[in-house]
């Protein structure tokens, strides 16, 4: 194993694809540790979820020389083998934002590379539902939000017609969005990664940057072995084995990313947006020998997250989740605390005793508790 910066360098190409002259030696050492030997790289992409992996593609796509760090012994383990696996229409963002913008075109964009792959996907539909009279304003809200952002295919339904099409559904008024969907996350990532290192990129597992800092025009990232570390939300007192210096830094460490960016000498901290962390839960539904939904069913957003929702994946197993817990950090214990009643109040013939733990997972977020924008941030990076 590595045990030297050396040996950290060559190992961090031995461990993938071969690609001539991805990294050149330097000769001069960054002024923060003199100990550590220094590479000169082109792209590197901090870490390996479905964005990570994502950005690595498109960038080996497009010519560039790139270097994936995953701290994980493999791709994809954190949050992105955690969520609800929903390909989302673009309904609930303000009209014109980022996330709008984003969402429905990505939409596209991943059914079409789905197709074009292979990955196992559905369309199969999604409810928005009202379970009380007080909640329809919020729903027509949502209706025009989504109408406002070009979604095609929305309709408001009665009760009566949404319990048409879920007869275990009992609610007051739905919105119908038929382009929403499910995907196969692991074989979607799979996928990328294939397509990544296919187009010469490099992934180099069991590693972690644990800092860096930016001199001048030049960025240094300082690099060491998982194993010696062991929370990556706690400034780690180590002395990196190895100090990449790239042209171009994507930072896609997850849950790590803004304590990440912290610990980056130099850099505009005004620029970091402050972290609120949230645990979800999420359960299966145990005892229902045939799937007794078809379609996704969202309830009307709460704080911090869409709702309870039941999901279905590709092989019709039912999942309801994720709740939102606002906690201190990754490492709060929390329960799904009394989300059974939410979840028995709009579905009929659910019992408390059909359900059955099946993973939780814990939520970055760059808002405040009772804030009503959702935002994507892109800033152009200054020191």
């Amino acid at each position: 194993m590595l045990r030297s910066a050396a040996l950290l360098g060559r190992s961090l190409l031995r461990n993938a694809i071969p690609y001539k002259n991805i990294m050149h030696t330097e000769a001069t050492m960054s002024t923060t540790t003199a100990t550590a030997a220094t590479e000169r790289v082109d792209c590197v992409v901090i870490g390996a979820g479905v964005v990570g992996i994502a950005v690595a593609r498109e960038l080996a796509l497009r010519g560039r020389e790139v270097l994936v760090i995953e701290s994980a012994s493999t791709f994809g383990t954190g949050s992105s083998s955690r969520n609800s696996e929903v390909v989302h229409a673009g309904i609930y963002y303000p009209p014109n934002s980022l996330k709008a913008v984003f969402c429905v075109r990505g939409r596209e964009l991943l059914y079409k590379y789905c197709s074009e792959h292979e990955v196992p996907y559905k369309q199969l539909g999604k409810l928005i539902v009202a379970a009380r009279s007080s909640e329809i304003p919020k729903l027509d809200q949502l209706m025009h939000l989504g109408t406002e952002n070009g979604i095609e295919g929305l309709r408001m339904l009665e009760g009566s017609e949404a319990a048409r099409l879920e007869p275990e559904l009992q609610c007051e008024k739905a919105i119908m969005s038929p382009a929403s969907g499910i995907v196969d996350t692991h074989s979607l990532m799979l996928s990328l990664v294939g397509e990544a290192e296919n187009h010469r990129a490099i992934i180099s597992y069991n590693n972690a940057v644990i800092g860096g800092c930016l001199e001048g025009n030049q960025i240094y990232l300082h690099i060491t072995e998982s194993k010696n570390i062991e929370n990556l939300n706690v400034k780690p007192p180590l002395n990196p084995e190895l100090i990449l210096n790239p042209k171009l830094v994507v930072n896609s460490a997850g849950l790590s990313a803004l304590a990440l960016a912290k610990r980056f000498v130099g850099l505009n901290r005004g620029n970091i947006p402050s972290a609120y962390y949230a645990r979800g839960c999420y359960f299966a539904l145990t005892n229902a020998k045939v799937p007794p939904f078809k379609h996704l069913i969202y309830p009307i957003p709460g704080d911090g997250g869409l709702g309870v929702h039941v999901t279905l994946d590709l092989n019709g197993q039912v999942k309801f989740g994720p709740d939102v817990e606002w906690i201190d950090g990754v490492d709060d214990i929390s329960s799904f605390l009394n989300r059974y009643f939410f979840i028995i109040s709009l579905y009929h013939s659910i019992l408390q005793e059909s359900f059955m733990s099946l993973y939780s997972t814990l939520l970055l977020k760059v808002k405040t508790f009772s804030s009503c924008e959702t935002r994507t941030l892109i800033l152009p990076l200054k020191w």
